[in-house]
């Protein structure tokens, strides 16, 4: 079981910063929350988990449509105990660093659109858009559904609105 143990600085004061990197690199759980590293990223990490959930897609989506959606589905409820312990860990409910979260909602977005660049770059752009946005429901959730289902589930909702404009074009296209 992970802890709480924060590092006393010689000045007295609290490193969150390498709380936080040793939690996200010591432990499975923090490695995989922290996207495999990718959260730890001082600039965007919600974007830099995005980026590096990428090539694990690619990987992912070889599998028939059944089985990888059902590899998504079980890294959803990973996410969901990941995220929670990492959180409870970190002393915080939804880090920014914690970018699981954002591996399983690309992953998802990906599933439904064409492997091809042009279609997966407009998928990048729509899910980061509306995980940043947070639009009805979106924000609401995230304010009042904590632990690891709340931590996941904001961006599945922000995958499902990426989706909708991606299939309409598919659609039509």
């Amino acid at each position: 079981m992970e802890t709480d143990s924060r590092l006393q600085m010689p000045d007295g004061t609290i490193s969150s910063r390498a709380d936080t990197r040793r939690i996200a690199l010591a432990t499975p759980s923090g490695f995989l929350a922290f996207g495999l590293g990718s959260g730890l990223s001082p600039y965007a990490p919600g974007t830099m988990g995005t980026i590096a959930a990428m090539p694990l897609a690619a990987v992912l989506l070889q599998l028939p449509f059944w089985l990888a959606l059902s590899a998504i589905v079980i890294a959803f409820a990973v996410g969901v105990w990941l995220c929670g312990v990492t959180g409870r860990a970190l002393g915080v409910h939804d880090h920014g660093g914690i970018v699981w979260d954002e591996f399983v909602g690309i992953w998802l977005v990906l599933l439904f659109v064409p492997f091809e660049w042009g279609w997966w770059l407009a998928s990048f752009i729509l899910f980061r858009l509306f995980d940043v946005l947070k639009p009805w429901p979106i924000r609401w959730l995230d304010r009042r559904v904590h632990g690891g289902f709340g931590v996941m589930i904001d961006d599945i909702l922000a995958a499902v609105y990426a989706l909708v404009p991606l299939l309409i074009v598919l659609h039509w296209f």
